[in-house]
């Protein structure tokens, strides 16, 4: 059996608030940006009604976990304000498990954010920052859900500028992720609570996100949940030389690729086609580990 298909008992149920999530099998978190900005559908979900909607198609699809998101973080992204960030996310989260009982990941970096949609029944977090801005190791400490820690270097708007990295990026990628945990454990996180994202992506060039995606079971040593993020992103669009609209055929094959790599949680825009590429793939890891 692979590194990356050692069954990682230890962390197969994540409590999420009011739900538990069982990872002992790869789920797909659909996305849901409510900017207007964001790289590959902005504009598109930020209203209310036609992100319940979206919500709703994505859940039926099989999404386990719906990702909502209201700062855009695509590279050269402007930050937003806090209230900005407030009044788009929290009027979806609430709609979200009060009208679908969605398991809901807010995508957010902001304390006040964390706070209030922790208070609207959120049950995860999702920080490209690794709860790095003031407050916010505090607030995910007291909230009692899993928190997503993503390597991410500089902010997003100067992030791929940050590229240069002084050993192979897997291991600075796992160095970074590794003082992470530590600062969350000091914080009084327990261990268990935390999914790690590699980040791809983020300041990271193609060659270094390829090598990262190929080298992802490196990172089954901290023997946490892995989550990967690479949907629509530009190292498709530079590899095959497609608009971020015609990504998908490459994408699934990067989602299938990660899935053999051990990750857990897949992070995608298309969820019926991914869900599909992931069962599939899983069905073929399944013979492998039964043999």
């Amino acid at each position: 059996m692979s590194h990356s298909m050692k069954n990682r008992e230890g962390n197969a149920m994540l409590s999420c608030g009011r739900h538990r999530l069982d990872i002992s099998y790869p789920r797909v978190m659909g996305i849901l940006n409510v900017t207007p900005d964001s790289f590959s559908d902005g504009g598109n979900f930020n209203v209310l009604d036609a992100a319940l909607e979206h919500a709703q198609t994505m859940l039926a699809q099989g999404a386990a976990v719906i990702d909502v998101g209201g700062e855009s973080t695509r590279p050269g992204a402007a930050t937003v304000s806090e209230q900005q960030e407030l009044d788009r996310v929290v009027p979806v989260v609430e709609a979200l498990v009060r009208e679908l009982d969605a398991l809901v990941s807010v995508d957010t970096s902001n304390p006040a954010v964390m706070r209030e949609v922790i208070g609207r029944g959120a049950g995860m977090i999702n920080d490209v920052r690794s709860l790095r801005r003031p407050g916010a190791l505090e607030v995910a400490a007291a909230s009692g859900l899993p928190i997503c820690l993503m390597h991410m270097v500089g902010e997003p708007g100067d992030m791929q500028t940050a590229t240069d990295y002084a050993e192979p990026i897997e291991q600075a990628v796992a160095d970074f992720l590794k003082a992470r945990i530590a600062e969350c454990e000091r914080a009084g996180i327990r261990r268990e609570r935390l999914i790690l994202d590699p980040g791809f992506g983020f300041a990271k060039t193609v060659g270094q996100n390829l090598r990262l995606l190929n080298r992802l079971d490196t990172l089954g040593d901290f023997d946490l949940p892995l989550l990967a993020g690479m949907s629509r992103k530009s190292m498709i669009g530079k590899v095959l030389d497609r608009p971020v609209e015609e990504r998908l055929p490459g994408g699934l094959a990067l989602v299938s690729l990660a899935v053999e790599r051990g990750a857990r949680l897949l992070r995608v825009h298309d969820v019926g086609p991914s869900v599909d590429a992931i069962n599939m793939t899983w069905a073929v890891l399944q013979e492998d580990a039964d043999r």
